[in-house]
C-alpha cells in the first residue's frame, strides 16, 4: 500500500482492482498519467498518490463525473488527503492542529472521523484533536471540515470544504 497517499477512494468490497484501474484512467484524463494507485489492506479502500493538488484533483473528477457519468462505475467516494501520519493519537493530534491553522478565526468547522482497523476510540481521537482548535464548531453547515481517515496503521488528515469530498451517488442524484 502507498504510504504517502493524497487521495482516498471507497468502493464496494471486491471492486478494489476495478477501482484502481478506473482511478488511474480518470487521473490520466486530468493530466496525471503517472499517478500511483493501490489497494489498501482494507476491503473497499483504495489509495492514490497524484502529482495534482488533491483538492483540485477531486474538483476535476467532479467535472468529469458531470460530463461523463458513465465512466464512474466503481468508485463510491473520493477524498483529498493533505497529510498522512502513523495511527498514533499524538501524531494525529499534532498534524490536525497544524492543518487547523488553515481555518480562519471567523470560520466554523467540524471534525469528520472514519476509522478502519484501529482500536483507538473515536471519542478519544475527537477530544484530543478538538481540544486545541479554538474555532467555533458547526456540525450541520461548517465552513471547513477537519477530515480524519484512519486506515489501519496510517491516518490521512485534511482541512477541506465540505464539497471537497466527492460522493458519486449524491452527485449523480443532482
Amino acid at each position: 500500500m502507498i504510504r504517502d497517499f493524497n487521495l482516498l477512494a471507497t468502493t464496494s468490497r471486491g471492486n478494489e482492482h476495478d477501482t484502481c484501474a478506473e482511478l488511474q484512467y480518470l487521473l490520466g484524463e486530468l493530466g496525471d498519467s503517472s499517478a500511483l494507485i493501490s489497494r489498501s489492506r482494507i476491503s473497499g479502500i483504495v489509495v492514490a498518490r497524484t502529482s495534482l493538488n488533491p483538492v483540485q484533483a477531486v474538483d476535476g473528477l467532479r467535472r468529469l463525473l458531470q460530463e461523463r457519468p458513465y465512466e464512474f462505475r466503481y468508485m463510491l467516494r473520493i477524498m483529498p488527503i493533505e497529510a498522512v501520519v502513523a495511527t498514533n493519537l499524538e501524531e494525529i493530534k499534532s498534524k490536525a492542529t497544524e492543518l487547523a491553522s488553515n481555518i480562519a478565526e471567523n470560520e466554523t468547522f467540524r471534525i469528520t472521523l472514519e476509522k478502519r482497523f484501529t482500536t483507538l476510540p473515536s471519542r478519544e481521537i475527537i477530544d484530543a484533536v478538538a481540544k486545541d482548535i479554538k474555532r467555533k464548531v458547526d456540525l450541520t453547515k461548517p465552513d471547513k471540515v477537519l477530515l480524519i481517515e484512519v486506515v489501519g496503521g496510517l491516518t490521512g488528515v485534511s482541512v477541506i470544504k465540505t464539497e471537497s469530498v466527492l460522493s458519486m451517488l449524491k452527485e449523480k442524484m443532482r
